[in-house]
């Protein structure tokens, strides 16, 4: 590849067949999601026919044998969830970032990467399995019945943080060594350097990395299912149980039929609607933040 005078590329032909085969692949993934969108939108057309969308918000509960089919306390509990786990996670991924970098020896450092990274290859069940046999009875001791919307965010924040920890990690390793050394050279302090220097130069990275760590959050299902009792309710307070749109989804697929089945298609519609939402707002913002 070369610049020329006039400010445009010259690309060799290895370089033009790679571009090609990037925007190839970038048709494919683009492709993807739509055919996905579309199968959850015919999957759920039967059900919209006979009962509309309005039903889905409105109805007393979600009882689809009794042809009742609000998921409104299903998405507010998705949503508590995850805005609570991110919440959590989200300073905790970071400060574990900068300690790896600016204040832990190599050694721990790379000890507690390899633990962050052990962390992120762990199943989902072993984590929901975990804090069905320990955590669910610890906060049963605190206000019962222990499983729970705190149960769920505990679990997330626990699933998600390695998840913002590496991506943090990679987005501080690429800030140009450069900017460290003129920050030296103006005799700042480290968390000067820190505050100042680092943590704006990296921001694009760890705005990605909060997107993924959204996403994983909404997208959890088995530990979910197993540490927040499955009752469709609103929760009131972090104490109550509830329900969240996944574990619907994989608790009642297995034997629902007809509109009830078609119904958990909208479910699922409805997720990867609010998914694309959140993800827009976060790339908007991000953006905003980024170059203003």
């Amino acid at each position: 590849m070369i610049l020329l005078k006039n400010n445009t590329l010259f690309l060799w032909p290895s370089d033009r067949i790679l571009v090609w085969v990037l925007r190839f692949c970038a048709v494919i993934a683009a492709m993807i999601v739509f055919l996905i969108l579309l199968f959850l939108l015919n999957e759920s057309i039967p059900v919209l026919k006979h009962v509309g969308m309005s039903r889905f918000f409105f109805d007393s509960t979600w009882s689809p044998t009794e042809g009742l089919y609000n998921l409104l306390p299903m998405l507010w509990g998705t949503l508590f969830a995850m805005v609570g786990s991110v919440l959590i996670a989200t300073p905790l991924g970071i400060i574990s970032a900068l300690f790896c970098h600016f204040y832990a020896p190599k050694p721990i450092a790379h000890i507690y990467r390899q633990i962050i990274q052990l962390l992120a290859g762990i199943p989902s069940v072993v984590y929901g399995f975990w804090g069905l046999v320990v955590l669910i009875p610890l906060i049963g001791q605190i206000q019962p019945p222990g499983p729970s919307l705190l149960a769920g965010i505990l679990i997330l924040t626990i699933m998600i943080l390695p998840t913002l920890a590496l991506s943090a990690d990679a987005s501080l390793a690429n800030v140009p060594s450069s900017y460290l050394k003129g920050s030296a050279a103006l005799g700042l302090s480290r968390w000067a350097t820190i505050r100042g220097v680092v943590l704006p130069a990296a921001k694009s990275g760890l705005f990605t990395g909060v997107i993924l760590e959204i996403g994983r959050a909404i997208g959890e299902t088995m530990a979910i299912l197993m540490v927040c009792g499955n009752v469709v309710q609103t929760p009131k307070n972090i104490f109550e149980p509830m329900r969240t749109l996944t574990a619907n989804i994989a608790l009642e697929m297995a034997y629902a039929l007809g509109d009830h089945r078609s119904a958990l298609f909208v479910s699922g519609l409805i997720l990867m609607l609010v998914i694309t939402g959140l993800v827009i707002c976060a790339e908007i913002l991000s953006r905003k933040i980024i170059y203003d």
